[in-house]
């Protein structure tokens, strides 16, 4: 029997260290909700998971960014509907001004109907998004993903010949009606194309955003089965550090007062 060093009071305050280690770092790992607190638990899970952060966001701004062109067309289409509105009562005073019965008086009064709806188209063409033109006829590109690849989002212009053709257009006489009725003609055929041209860029828009989400969702599950804890798993882990401290504080102390029993012999 040794009393200057006590190797099983060395040993369980060891053991009691490791485990007490283990029991704070289970409990950190269940408050956090993380299995990966400090880069020595997983390094290269750490560096994974990082970089699936950084790709999460990039998908969420590129997603935003596809929210805001959808946003445009959704903008430049309620704009044409009116644009559609006008041209169709244009036509119809086109129509009206060629009328045998109808002397030039009646016609000046259609006429300044007419200019006046074309004044507004004009006007249309001269809105904006955000600073941004709705109908400059610029293609504008816009995000795919995150990596920053881009599509192009057709322009569409108002200021174009087939429009213009329509709003400078007169109904004062029967001829000048009768050219401003093929004109305005053309100016609807062009406005349906325009129409269609912003469905389908509002239906490749969706889709993209559709698929950015998938994406995102993807990652995510990935990212969270390299982070994330079972708490299942770790809570029974932490039962099992909980009971080996509780064990080993009560073995330490027992190591502790072994020694004394050695008074007994000097007694």
């Amino acid at each position: 029997m040794v009393i200057n060093t006590n190797t099983s009071a060395l040993t369980s305050a060891r053991l009691l260290g490791e485990s007490s280690t283990l029991l704070a770092k289970s409990l950190a790992k269940l408050s956090s909700g993380s299995k990966i607190i400090s880069p020595e638990d997983d390094a290269a899970g750490l560096a994974v998971s990082l970089r699936f952060d950084a790709q999460v966001n990039r998908l969420d701004a590129a997603n935003n960014n596809v929210g805001n062109a959808m946003s445009f067309n959704q903008t430049r289409d309620g704009f044409l509907q009116k644009v559609q509105k006008a041209l169709d009562r244009m036509s119809e005073l086109a129509v009206l001004s060629q009328d045998v019965t109808k002397v030039d008086a009646d016609r000046a009064l259609y006429n300044s109907e007419f200019s006046t709806l074309a004044a507004y188209i004009t006007n249309v063409g001269t809105k904006d998004f955000n600073g941004v033109s709705l109908f400059s006829g610029t293609n504008l590109g816009v995000t795919l993903d995150g990596e920053g690849n881009t599509f192009d989002m057709t322009g569409i212009n108002l200021g174009s010949a087939s429009y213009t053709g329509a709003t400078g257009s007169t109904i004062s006489t029967t001829t000048a009606a009768g050219t401003a009725l093929t004109n305005v003609k053309t100016a609807i055929t062009q406005l349906a194309t325009d129409r269609s041209t912003v469905g389908a860029m509002q239906a490749r828009l969706s889709y993209t955003s559709e698929q950015i989400g998938i994406l995102r969702d993807n990652l995510m599950a990935s990212n969270s089965r390299m982070k994330d804890v079972d708490v299942a798993q770790e809570s029974a882990e932490f039962a099992r550090y909980n009971i080996l401290v509780q064990a080993g504080t009560a073995m330490l102390a027992q190591a502790n007062a072994s020694p004394q029993s050695a008074l007994r012999l000097l007694s």
